[in-house]
């Protein structure tokens, strides 16, 4: 059975409950690695300057304390698999929803279920839809 390294479980340490939850049941049966929770000031606005992410701190779903994002990724890394992280997403997205857990994927932001319109990918983020 899949594991989390002890690095992936400090990442996931700073995430909100709900979401250390969720991927706690997801690594049991799916491989993946947690790239980062929470996100400083410098942080978030370095990714918004290279392009990863689109709003500036503290706009940003991580950089809540704790995080309501989190940047997953299945593994062994493959950063240009499309279908392969879209596949990871749709058991993430179901797992969640089975512990009643509702999240937004950001290859779906609109949750539609049509992957191919978004406008900004996020393959690897994973956040928590309030209401």
């Amino acid at each position: 059975m899949p594991s989390f390294s002890d690095k992936s479980v400090a990442k996931l340490a700073t995430c909100d409950p709900r979401l250390q939850r969720v991927f706690h049941e997801v690594v049991r049966n799916f491989d993946c690695t947690i790239l980062e929770g929470h996100r400083n000031k410098e942080r978030q606005n370095r990714m918004v300057e290279e392009g990863k992410s689109q709003v500036r701190w503290p706009n940003g779903k991580h950089n809540t304390v704790p995080s309501m994002a989190v940047d997953v990724t299945p593994y062994p890394v493959v950063w240009d698999d499309r279908e392969r992280q879209t596949l990871f997403a749709g058991f993430v997205l179901a797992t969640a929803k089975a512990m009643g857990v509702d999240l937004r994927w950001g290859g779906d932001w609109d949750r539609d279920t049509e992957v191919r319109d978004n406008t900004f990918d996020d393959l690897v983020h994973f956040e928590l839809v309030e209401g």
